[in-house]
Parts: C-alpha cells; structure tokens; sequence
C-alpha cells in the first residue's frame, strides 16, 4: 500500500510518518518522533489517489526501538 499521512498544524501538514498500512480504522505508521499515547492529532491521508482529513488518536507503540511501530486509532472514519 502506498501513501502518506500528514499531521495538520494549522494551515501547514508536515510529513512525519511513514504509512505501512490501514486496516479496521487502525493506521500502522513509522515515524522518527514518540508521540504520547492518547495523544489526539489532526492528519491528512493521502492513498490510492485520495485524500481525506481525520482526528486520529495515537493507541499504542509496538516493537522494538529501532523498527517501532505507531498505531493511530482514526476517531472519525
């Protein structure tokens, strides 16, 4: 899968996460920033063509340091 999710701050995106996939409202991301569990953002997801805006909350960091996994739980899909 291919794509990009970009955190809104304001009238600016920025492109800190690496998107390996989406799956039952769940984003799997890779990015070189920890951002706190339960933390809420604003992302854009750009895939297949489309683009759609989402609150996402950050829902868990998986595996080890070096190849961590972020899970981004989309509150409004």
């Amino acid at each position: 899968m291919s794509g990009r999710v970009l955190v809104i701050d304001g009238d600016q995106s920025h492109d800190v996460f690496e998107m390996l996939g989406i799956e039952d409202g769940i984003a799997r991301v890779r990015s070189p920033l920890l951002f706190e569990i339960g933390e809420e953002l604003a992302v854009r997801i750009e895939q297949d063509g489309g683009v759609t805006e989402h609150t996402v909350r950050v829902r868990a960091h998986l595996g080890p340091a070096d190849a961590q996994v972020t899970e981004l739980e989309l509150l409004d899909p």
